[in-house]
């Protein structure tokens, strides 16, 4: 395209009150859109200050248009295309950290939030503490200019607070579970091991809300860029392609003020956990059970899966028997209306969710998005047949080989372990058993339950037997 076809920004950017860590293309489909709408429709100095603690990707990419970017809605009926305006400034923290702490210091910031992943947070995923070992962490703690977020975001705070400024309120985005409090104890934790009393005034006077959020976004390819400047006739390679859905659940702890961001839909409540057992249990559960029967059925998309009346059916059954029995009453939430939600985003062609890509670390992920719902229904004596059904598709998968006989790429940290302890077994009952064995995934009361050991051995006899169209068939219809 040629260079005077980019995009620019039509008219002067707003003042920014909000700094964020990690300009990545969930910030873009998500913070900075309900961000562009709450200042359209109320105003507020809530412009955003990007920082990118590693790459110069986003500010190549932004700073030439001005901050401005193209938001693609992938709808079933087509493509819809919005400018935002939020972003008024990328800064890349290596090239220049002091100018980050000098952004974070600045009293018109009164909120820093984050998209930064899980490693960013440099902490121990199965504690939540900080990694005090940790190159980044060790670093910042010597007093050099900061390389974490915990030290960029301790550094401006300590700054702040000398200066006798009000502190930010530190809002975590990432898709963690207690994103609030994992964000409160890095950063108590790192401050504590450089001066107890500014850790005594963060631990009094910042405020970390917690947050669930939630919203399907592919990454972006050059042939997305490329179809974008064939239907608006600009060129936009910071542009984000997102589903229509999302869902944005605050807790409500904005001493400084906050954008209007109900505006957009985000919903203010008192506490997330709720949310986030119902996002866990109803998504990412079901997410994962359509990933391994799909796959295993031949299907290469959800959208694909759930396009059979069977596998569409077997997500209604698992919600209304089994998941949401186990699932407390979010505030504001209607249950059964989310899992509706659920399935119509599951349908949408436009989102090429693959089968194989969901069913990736499925070690990682089986204990939170499908033993907690196993666990709890045993404790009220319920039967599970749907998730011991998942379970066993969960376990053929990672033998190594589909129905057909295919070999299949198993991505995960156990995949060798796994299918050694498979190929070490010539029975459903002996695998099934073998695998129940692997603490890192069965902790020892579950694996010991005979119930879901025998609900686990027959599904596994059964895909092994008839396959899993046929298996999910008979539970859908029974």
């Amino acid at each position: 395209m040629p260079a005077e076809a980019r995009l620019t920004r039509d008219g002067p950017a707003p003042a920014p009150g909000i700094v964020h860590l990690g300009p990545g293309a969930f910030f873009r489909a998500f913070n900075a859109v309900y961000t562009d709408e709450a200042m359209a429709a109320e105003g507020g100095a809530w412009g955003i200050r990007a920082i990118s603690l590693r790459s110069p990707d986003a500010r190549d990419q932004l700073m030439p248009q001005g901050g401005v970017f193209s938001s693609v809605t992938l709808a079933p009926e087509g493509p819809q295309v919005r400018v935002i305006g939020s972003v008024v400034d990328v800064l890349v923290a290596p090239e220049d950290p002091e100018a980050v702490v000098e952004a974070m210091s600045d009293p018109a910031i009164r909120i820093v939030s984050l998209t930064i992943t899980e490693k960013g947070y440099c902490h121990e995923p199965a504690t939540g503490t900080l990694r005090a070992d940790h190159p980044d962490i060790l670093h910042d703690l010597e007093g050099g200019a900061p390389r974490s977020a915990p030290g960029f975001i301790v550094e401006a705070l300590a700054r702040r607070r000398a200066a006798g400024t009000a502190p930010f309120t530190v809002l975590s985005c990432d898709n963690l579970p207690s994103n609030g409090r994992l964000a409160r104890g890095v950063i108590l934790d790192f401050a504590r091991r450089r001066d107890a009393a500014l850790a005594d005034w963060i631990e009094a006077e910042v405020r970390f809300p917690g947050t669930m959020v939630d919203r399907i976004t592919p990454a972006t390819t050059e042939a997305d860029v490329d179809r974008l400047a064939e239907l608006k006739g600009w060129h936009d390679p910071a542009c984000v392609q997102h589903e229509p859905f999302r869902q944005w659940v605050i807790e409500d702890e904005f001493p400084a003020g906050r954008p209007a961001w109900e505006v957009g839909g985000a919903q203010f409540v008192t506490s997330v956990d709720a949310h986030e057992t119902m996002k866990l249990r109803c998504l990412n559960g079901t997410h994962s059970s359509l990933a391994y029967l799909g796959y295993l059925a031949g299907y290469e998309t959800i959208a694909e899966t759930v396009g059979d009346a069977d596998f569409a059916g077997l997500c209604e059954r698992l919600w209304g028997r089994e998941i949401l029995p186990t699932v407390p009453q979010p505030e504001g939430e209607d249950l059964p209306a989310y899992c509706a939600a659920l399935l119509e985003r599951y349908r949408n062609p436009a989102i090429r969710h693959r089968t194989w890509q969901i069913a990736m670390d499925g070690s990682q992920k089986l204990p939170q998005r499908l033993l907690g719902t196993v666990r709890d229904n045993l404790a009220e004596g319920r039967e599970v047949p749907g998730l011991a059904l998942a379970v066993a598709a969960w376990m053929r998968y990672v033998g190594g080989t589909d129905e057909s006989g295919a070999p299949i790429d198993v991505r995960d940290p156990l995949a060798d372990r796994l299918k050694a302890l498979c190929d070490a077994k010539e029975t459903p009952e002996g695998r099934v058993a073998a695998l129940l064995g692997v603490r890192d995934v069965f902790d020892a009361e579950l694996a010991d339950n005979e119930a879901f050991a025998t609900a686990v051995t027959a599904a596994y006899r059964g895909l092994e037997d008839f396959g899993a169209r046929a298996m999910v068939q008979a539970y859908a219809r029974g």
